[in-house]
């Protein structure tokens, strides 16, 4: 009988580290470390509300514009890694993959740019507005 120990992927989770913080790092243009807290929690939440995964949620969510390659926050996708701001955004991110960071957008699960006003947040207040970000439950 022979026994496989199955191990976490260390690649694996840095991957969706650094997936995740591009995401962030493009709609915040990390601004400030409590906007890109607050977004990191609103994925957090999207993603536990959903029963996804929280790169699943980011990838499938339609909520970030950034995704479309027409927008123009689509090039902010590709940050130099050695940035401050997105190693900020990088440090946030694992933090909240490890479930080690609080909710700073009380309990919101979808968010949107000021410029933008999509169609699903028009019957909704917002519960935050945070440097340019609206928050949603």
């Amino acid at each position: 009988m022979q026994l496989n120990l199955i191990k976490h992927s260390d690649d694996v989770f840095a991957r969706d580290v650094y997936k995740i913080a591009r995401v962030i790092y493009a709609e915040t243009c990390a601004q400030s470390l409590r906007v890109v807290e607050a977004l990191a929690s609103m994925i957090s939440n999207g993603a536990r509300a959903s029963g996804e995964s929280e790169l699943d949620f980011v990838m499938k969510s339609g909520l970030f514009e950034c995704l479309d390659k027409k927008s123009s926050h689509h090039d902010l996708l590709n940050v130099n890694p050695n940035a401050r701001t997105f190693q900020m955004c990088l440090r946030v991110t694992d933090k909240m993959l490890k479930h080690n960071l609080m909710d700073c957008c009380f309990g919101a699960t979808k968010f949107h740019r000021t410029e933008l006003n999509p169609s699903w947040s028009i019957a909704r207040g917002y519960i935050l507005d945070m440097d340019g970000l609206l928050f949603y439950t």
